[in-house]
């Protein structure tokens, strides 16, 4: 047993050495992202210790906890909220608490491959897909017993390597309802030998016809539709190991047939010199062959859940047009920044009035660490904004006091 413990000293000290080796100083920033929560965000919420801070008018409270990592959110037809849960292998469902039926959080699926991505599409009857890790399934829901069954996958998907997460959105592509799944790279720069990683890929809904939408995208984590320009939007987490402040993370606008410049750009097209070694004829970083960034967000925030405010929204007109992000935090910057929501505000054709973001909601991160750590934004046009925090293991409900 002795011989055990040593070996173990050893593997980690080891991993430790070779952190440092590469990461040097950010290695410092590490600890906020890896180290449990600050106390307990849902006991504090409500009281003076709360460390949130959001507009005036604006509340937030707990809407589910004791969870584990919950990451992607959708509504059922009854307003319940379906939530993957990678680390547990499951997807479960967060009743809505008008349902009298149910007062605690149901497993729907279990023993699956770190499932992320979620996507439901209801015509006659509604059908749930899936992304695991390594693989896209649909499944038949039964919205009056909260079941599914009937299992078929679709097709598989490249896994390994860094960036499980897979997401899913189902949206009309020239007139035709696709399945659109981002796959991030294998790697933090290199070039792919799959062709389907660092990705965004399209097929049918029955799994047929599986190609790449758009490529050059390290890891577009989610992805979602702005409800003017009907433009596909995706957070974009760019590559480590150029330092605290470059390059930065990324929105960007997908379109088809379109290359967004990973591993040899990133930004406003700007070269990877780093990286990419070669000697070009003309810049390999220029339009029409590889597309800029549409907002540039500061380095190391990575943004995951974004979501456009509806218009039905019973909140303030000036909170309405905007995009709202959820900046997951830093994990590899010397000092951590990111750890909360922030909004863009938007013109009436849907585009940013500016690239400079204001926050919606600050305080996760704290000079003892992080007390959470925001991933998706899910809109309720009644209710308000639910967020999802995988570190605090709770899903909030942000409303307007009016």
């Amino acid at each position: 047993m002795k011989r055990i413990y040593i070996f173990i000293l050893i593997i980690l000290s080891s991993t430790l050495i070779l952190l440092g080796i590469f990461f040097g100083p950010n290695l410092r920033g590490i600890w906020t992202a890896i180290r449990p929560p600050v106390g307990d965000i849902s006991k504090i919420i409500d009281t003076q210790e709360n460390p949130l801070i959001l507009p005036r008018g604006f509340s937030i409270s707990v809407y589910a906890d004791k969870l584990v990592n919950p990451r992607v959110m959708i509504f059922d037809q009854g307003g319940n909220i379906i939530v993957s849960v990678p680390s547990e292998g499951k997807v479960i469902l967060i009743p809505n608490k008008s349902n009298s039926k149910i007062n605690k959080p149901i497993t729907l699926l279990g023993g699956l491959n770190r499932p992320h991505g979620l996507a439901f599409y209801c015509k006659d009857d509604c059908k749930l897909y899936v992304a695991e890790t390594n693989a896209v399934s649909v499944y038949d829901y039964d919205f009056n017993n909260l079941t599914l069954t009937n299992r078929k996958k679709l097709f598989d998907l490249p896994s390994g390597g860094n960036h499980f997460s897979r997401t899913l959105l189902i949206e009309n592509i020239d007139g035709e309802d696709k399945l659109l799944i981002a796959v991030g790279s294998s790697c933090n720069v290199c070039n792919e030998t799959n062709m389907f990683r660092a990705k965004i890929l399209s097929s049918n809904l029955d799994g047929n016809d599986l190609k790449v939408f758009s490529s050059g995208l390290r890891n577009s984590v989610f992805m979602a539709k702005n409800p003017v320009s009907k433009q596909i939007w995706a957070t974009e987490m760019a590559r480590d190991l150029l330092g605290d402040d470059i390059p930065p993370d990324e929105i960007n606008i997908i379109q088809q047939n379109k290359n967004y410049g990973w591993p040899i750009c990133y930004g406003k097209n700007i070269h990877d010199t780093d990286f990419d070694k070669n000697t070009y004829i003309r810049n390999p970083c220029m339009e029409p062959y590889e597309i800029p960034s549409y907002i540039d967000i500061p380095a190391h925030s990575a943004p995951l859940g974004l979501a456009f405010a509806p218009m039905g929204l019973s909140w303030p007109e000036e909170y309405k047009n905007s995009l709202y992000v959820a900046f997951h935090g830093s994990w590899n910057r010397t000092v951590p920044t990111g750890y909360k929501v922030v909004r863009y505000k938007l013109d009436s054709k849907g585009e940013i009035i500016n690239e400079n973001a204001e926050d919606f909601i600050s305080g996760w991160l704290t000079k003892s660490g992080a007390s959470g750590r925001p991933v998706d934004i899910l809109f309720d046009e009644k209710l308000g904004m639910f967020i999802s925090d995988d570190k605090a293991g709770v899903i909030y409900l942000v409303s307007y006091n009016k």
